[in-house]
């Protein structure tokens, strides 16, 4: 059985491959517990961005029951990444019903795979309210159409890294840096601004909720890359270690991931193979998200 959020077909690749991870099984009737099948990843790994949006869908789904799924809209959510999962598994999320107020509904997440937690989310649901409302002005940055894509540069890697990016990657970057994929940042540098959007149109009917998970889902691949530019390392180096320990995010207004995307990110500290990055993202001149991250970021020892 599926959950009570219908998310809308969509078949054109490869935006519909992380449409059908949204698409989650409930594994108890009308019960708490859902089941999320896996993206391809490098390496065996799950991408923590598709458990993030899964958690997402999962907790809104409870919250939503029986009611309007966009009468409380998902405005916050903290997550803490505690094991890697395999793309070989299934995960399962519990939602927990902390809270239903007159204005917010609070749910808790858990993630396991075979039996053990892979993640935990709190998320806050809030009632649309009348209220004061203002946000950071957009800052300055070329225009998207004038930057190199990361869709051509991957189509041009002829290995399975590139062949992976190429056919399973939903996003188009343009980076106003240039992008750390193959070399480190020159010169280094604490702050990037990154341009993105999905390749393909975001299919008709696509509610605010997923909107917002796809945002989730999208960003976790960008917001370490501040950390990585000022420490000299880059996607492809050989001993590089990158992996997400907390991740949250603050959605303020309603966006489309269909079109371009501002991200304006920078990390004001790192010590002990960690770096936190902080980000704002803009749509239409106005500020749309705020997400901080905190992650492992480092070189390790290769024995020759």
């Amino acid at each position: 059985m599926t959950s009570h959020i219908e998310l809308p077909k969509y078949s054109d690749e490869p935006l519909a491959g992380i449409l059908n991870t949204l698409r989650l099984e409930r594994l108890d009737g009308d019960g708490n517990v859902y089941r999320g099948q896996n993206m391809p990843q490098f390496g065996g790994r799950v991408y923590g961005g598709q458990v993030l949006a899964q958690a997402t869908v999962a907790a809104a789904d409870t919250v939503s029951r029986g009611g309007d799924p966009e009468e409380r809209l998902a405005h916050s959510i903290t997550a803490a990444f505690l094991r890697p999962g395999r793309t070989d598994t299934p995960t399962d999320f519990e939602v927990f019903e902390l809270n239903d107020a007159r204005s917010f509904s609070t749910r808790s997440v858990r993630a396991r795979q075979n039996g053990t937690i892979i993640f935990t989310a709190r998320i806050s649901f809030q009632l649309l309210q009348p209220g004061p409302s203002y946000g950071t002005p957009v800052p300055e940055a070329p225009d998207p159409d004038a930057l190199p894509s990361s869709v051509d540069f991957f189509a041009q890697i002829d290995n399975d890294w590139g062949h992976l990016m190429s056919t399973t990657n939903a996003l188009d970057m343009r980076y106003v840096d240039g992008n750390i994929f193959v070399r480190p940042a020159d010169p280094p540098s604490n702050h990037t601004q990154v341009w993105f959007r999905t390749r393909n149109p975001m299919p008709e009917g696509s509610s605010k909720l997923l909107q917002r998970a796809m945002l989730g889902y999208s960003c976790d691949q960008l917001m370490l890359e501040p950390v990585m530019r000022n420490t000299g390392v880059f996607w492809g180096h050989p001993a590089a270690s990158v992996a997400t320990l907390d991740h949250s995010i603050w959605w303020h207004r309603n966006f489309d991931v269909s079109d371009w995307i501002l991200a304006d990110l920078e990390s004001p500290s790192a010590q002990n193979g960690r770096g936190l990055s902080i980000a704002k993202f803009f749509q239409g001149g106005k500020h749309i998200a705020t997400m901080s991250q905190e992650g492992m970021v480092r070189l390790r020892h290769i024995t020759k």
